[in-house]
């Protein structure tokens, strides 16, 4: 399993990566882990939120369903979500295949002073840590 140092982590297996800031604040991309796409086996659909919902920190933001089960995927950061990963409703697998890169879910726009949005989470470190004791 692979755990980029470049983005933080949450303890429900999402991923996140601050792609820059813009006049309306910064951009956070958001996906799920090399470990939970492992945990989950073939991933035959996603269901993401709407372009322009709002998102609290720990709150469901879409599902991933495979072979095996139905899994909730949680939001890092609060914001509104500005882009969706549209290719997924074709290809769904793509999250298995390329989970930090082409596999991402959506993207969200904090708004605030500029700061880290991902600052209080899980760093590679800490995230492979909770990974290895379970």
């Amino acid at each position: 399993m692979t755990t980029p140092d470049d983005r933080r982590y949450t303890d429900q297996h999402e991923w996140a990566l601050v792609q820059g800031g813009g006049d309306s604040g910064t951009v956070v991309r958001v996906g799920i882990t090399d470990h939970a796409q492992d945990a989950l086996g073939d991933i035959v659909f996603v269901q993401l939120p709407e372009v322009g919902a709002e998102v609290a920190p720990g709150n469901p933001i879409g599902e991933v369903e495979s072979t095996k089960s139905v899994s909730d995927v949680y939001s890092p950061v609060a914001g509104v979500v500005t882009a969706v990963n549209e290719a997924l409703s074709d290809t769904p697998e793509t999250v298995n295949a390329d989970p930090y890169g082409q596999g991402w879910l959506v993207e969200v726009t904090v708004s605030g002073d500029g700061g880290d949005p991902t600052a209080d989470l899980l760093d590679a470190a800490a995230y492979q840590a909770l990974v290895d004791a379970s």
